[in-house]
């Protein structure tokens, strides 16, 4: 099965770098570095890393910051390598971590490009932020005695099936994972349910709940939106992807008949796509001003784009509702903890399959709000706006049920370090 699964990657190789080529008219970043996707590091110094950290895109990364800053005040020696796929990854791991750690895109599942990887990095530990298997890579830590951990572990019931599908590879290659700290009881049950060794599957929580959200971004909050939109109502839709911004649009004409000085902050998924929401927005009459031309919004101004990465979570404190993207299209959702931990009502559509648990204990804590259509969509933003009383209990709840779920990072570190501490792996 992995010959095939091998042959079948070679197989779609160039199909895969002419999608690099075609995302790289919208963003010029995808043509960049790819002999890294392919395991070839010629300007990058081959060094030895103590730990290798891999956090697929933005999201991942937002999940991995708090663990890698805590790790690196825990050892001060550490030697860390992040790897991720996508440039808004990239960018936002150069952001945040500066040359506190090294860099490299992670290279495509190949023998060759997988073997250049770990010769040119020799990492002693690896670390896979939530869902990335990866037979050839985990077979090759394996190989080479590099022990494996999933962090902050989360499979849905669609990816299990899949993973199912490539039979005893998934098996196999889980057995070089040695850790699974999940997320939830049902995430552990669905590891364990594709060939996870039961021993090495623990249930710690979601990092996300303890991402930052202090009294001081609070108040970096209030000032951006008093300098911002004044008092003006604000509504934000973060993560959003393609089909469902028309739909926000719809909603937005709809609700501006009643609340005509409403502004609707839109954080598409891929800020690349901004240029694109411009173009939908003016059709639709709405005047657009970007987060990159700086100054206030001004007074006719529909929809405010936030055009780059590394803000959503600052500016869901600016708003009084915020809806949460990959919902009302089939993508399976986005993070709901976010605009939940700035005190906001949240309102999500119905495919949330990526984050059922999380959501479905949100919305029991009467914190959220689940609607099917643009139209529900539009009652629901309207209402949390007209009644700033029930937009505040919403919003409590929601906070409070952040609040009372925190410590998953504290309890994945102390797993992680037992771990790290024990005996190396013999060979296989």
């Amino acid at each position: 099965m992995k010959q095939l699964y091998t042959l079948l990657f070679y197989v779609f190789l160039p199909g895969v770098l002419l999608r690099l080529l075609g995302k790289s008219r919208g963003q010029p970043r995808y043509r960049q570095r790819i002999g890294e996707r392919l395991g070839y590091y010629r300007d990058i110094p081959p060094a030895p890393a103590t730990l290798w950290i891999h956090a697929v895109s933005v999201g991942e990364c937002e999940a991995a910051f708090p663990l890698i800053r805590s790790l690196l005040d825990r050892q001060p020696g550490l030697t860390l390598l992040v790897t991720c796929a996508t440039p808004t990854g990239s960018a936002r791991i150069a952001e945040v971590l500066g040359d506190r750690v090294r860099h490299v895109y992670l290279p495509y599942d190949l023998p060759g490009a997988v073997d250049r990887f770990f010769t040119h990095f020799q990492p002693r530990f690896g670390l896979i932020m939530e869902t990335e298997i990866w037979p050839n890579l985990f077979l090759a830590a394996r190989a080479r005695q590099v022990p494996l951990a999933i962090l902050n572990g989360r499979l849905s019931a669609r990816s299990a099936r899949g993973y199912r599908r490539l039979g005893k590879l998934t098996a196999q290659s889980l057995s070089a994972v040695s850790l699974i700290a999940a997320q939830t009881e049902g995430d552990a049950e669905a590891y364990r349910s594709i060939g996870a060794a039961a021993a090495a599957v623990t249930v710690t929580g979601n990092i996300k709940f303890d991402a930052p959200c202090d009294q001081a971004m609070r108040a970096r909050a209030a000032e951006l939106r008093r300098t911002l939109f004044g008092e003006r109502p604000v509504w934000i839709a973060g993560s959003t992807h393609p089909g469902e911004e028309e739909q926000l649009l719809e909603s937005l004409s709809a609700i501006r008949r009643t609340v005509p000085d409403l502004v609707l902050v839109i954080a598409p998924r891929h800020p690349e796509r901004s240029g694109e929401l411009a173009k939908l927005c003016e059709r639709a009459g709405l005047a657009v001003q970007y987060r990159s031309g700086g100054g206030a919004c001004g007074p006719d101004t529909g929809v405010y784009l936030i055009d780059g990465i590394g803000e959503l979570r600052l500016f869901y404190g600016t708003a009084d509702v915020a809806f949460v993207g990959g919902s009302l299209v089939p993508h399976g959702g986005q993070n709901v903890l976010e605009p939940a931990a700035a005190g906001i009502p949240v309102v999500m559509g119905p495919h949330v399959m990526n984050f059922r648990e999380i959501c479905a204990r949100l919305l029991a804590a009467n914190g959220a709000v689940q609607v099917n259509d643009a139209g529900e969509l539009g009652q629901w933003v309207s209402r949390f706006i007209r009644e700033p009383d029930v937009a505040q209990a919403y919003g409590r709840r929601g906070r409070d049920f952040v609040e009372a779920n925190r410590g998953a990072l504290a309890r994945t570190l102390d797993r992680l370090e037992a771990w790290m501490h024990q005996p190396s792996p013999g060979p296989h």
